[in-house]
């Protein structure tokens, strides 16, 4: 089969939905760390229930489990995504978890410096006052 083909099957990952699901949690926990997960599991409603478990199996179950870009990369794709469409908690939530995943506060500085061409001067500033304040934290 070619592998270009869009009837290849995936060439790696959980196939199943319980799969995905345990996967995707222990690859979000070890992004966002035990404590953050916690905290959005524990404000888990029965309405809010399939939006967890969609994040969860697909974003992380899915796609941060693929093969090909490592979590460093995959940390500044989110970071530059989060600065273009403006999502500032998130972007927080994403400089810590890029930290975790091993980027230095220069590197961070270099993928909003980056976002600043592609994404805006505005976006780009308000990123660095994000990141700056979440550095200053985890130094702290």
């Amino acid at each position: 089969m070619d592998p270009m083909s869009h009837d290849a099957a995936p060439d790696s990952g959980p196939h199943d939905d319980a799969a995905r699901h345990a996967a995707g949690m222990a690859v979000r926990r070890a992004v966002l760390g035990d404590e953050h997960v916690d905290r959005a599991e524990a404000k888990t409603t029965p309405f809010t229930e399939p939006f967890q478990d969609l994040i969860t199996r697909y974003a992380w179950g899915e796609i941060w489990t693929r093969p090909g870009l490592d979590r460093r990369t995959r940390s500044c794709m989110v970071l530059t995504a989060l600065v273009a469409k403006g999502h500032w908690d998130e972007l927080a939530m994403h400089v810590r978890a890029a930290v975790r995943n091993g980027l230095t506060a220069e590197e961070i500085r270099e993928v909003f410096l980056q976002a600043a061409i592609y994404c805006g001067v505005p976006a780009a500033n308000k990123a660095f006052g994000v990141a700056q304040q979440v550095l200053a934290e985890l130094e702290g």
